[in-house]
């Protein structure tokens, strides 16, 4: 069996019962960063044999772990934090298990895009999540360009090295539209500035981002 097991994006205290019973189950686990799925294993006092897999060994080790399957092994995949699958090698392991018709399923948990959605304010019956920007401006633009009319509230993640030029770029397509922009969500300086585009940009000219960042972005008025 496969297993795509969330773990916390920032704060131990939200593994789950069921997180933590199929981590001592499994035979291996699958870590986009061995390292930190080491400290969080030890935190925990699970003591498991780990596979890298993520975006640079991700086909030779994503073989590796079809191999294990039909050995009749079991998997645990998680990523350095949140929900394995969203932007992360996690999707392409899931679809090549599919294909094979072995058994897949999933330990639900947290994940940093529902948490900044519902603390955003902003309409959260429809949304369209977009995942990483490109690294450049110019391609950037074209990327949010895509969804310029598109009524639902988009959800964006982003590195505390490109947040202000995103939101430059966001401005330039969509106009100065609500935002709201999370950091450290569930950790002790866990923050959500929530503001038109243009005052988003103003406030991070004098505070220099850190840490991994999720905007929320709100949707085409017609």
């Amino acid at each position: 069996m496969l297993y795509l097991v969330a773990t916390p994006i920032g704060n131990l205290g939200d593994m789950t019962l069921r997180a933590l019973e199929t981590l001592r189950l499994v035979d291996v686990v699958a870590s986009e960063d061995t390292r930190k799925t080491g400290r969080l294993l030890k935190h925990f006092e699970i003591d498991k044999p780990q596979l890298a897999f993520h975006e640079h060994n991700e086909a030779k080790a994503g073989q590796k772990i079809i191999n294990l399957l039909h050995e009749d092994k079991s998997v645990a995949v998680v990523t350095d934090a949140g929900t394995p699958g969203i932007s992360d090698p996690g999707y392409s392991i899931v679809q090549r298990a599919v294909a094979e018709e072995l058994p897949v399923t999933m330990i639900p948990g947290p994940t940093a895009l529902i948490m900044a959605l519902v603390l955003s304010g902003l309409p959260a019956h429809a949304f369209t999540f977009r995942g990483f920007p490109p690294r450049k401006s110019g391609k950037r633009q074209r990327f949010l360009a895509v969804d310029a009319e598109s009524p639902h509230t988009l959800i964006f993640y982003e590195s505390p090295y490109r947040l202000k030029p995103f939101l430059k770029d966001a401005l330039a397509v969509y106009g100065d539209r609500e935002t709201a922009v999370c950091n450290e969500l569930t950790k002790l300086y866990e923050s959500v500035h929530r503001g038109c585009l243009s005052e988003l940009i103003t406030y991070f000219k004098e505070e220099e981002p850190r840490g991994e960042y999720v905007v929320v972005i709100s949707g085409f008025a017609q």
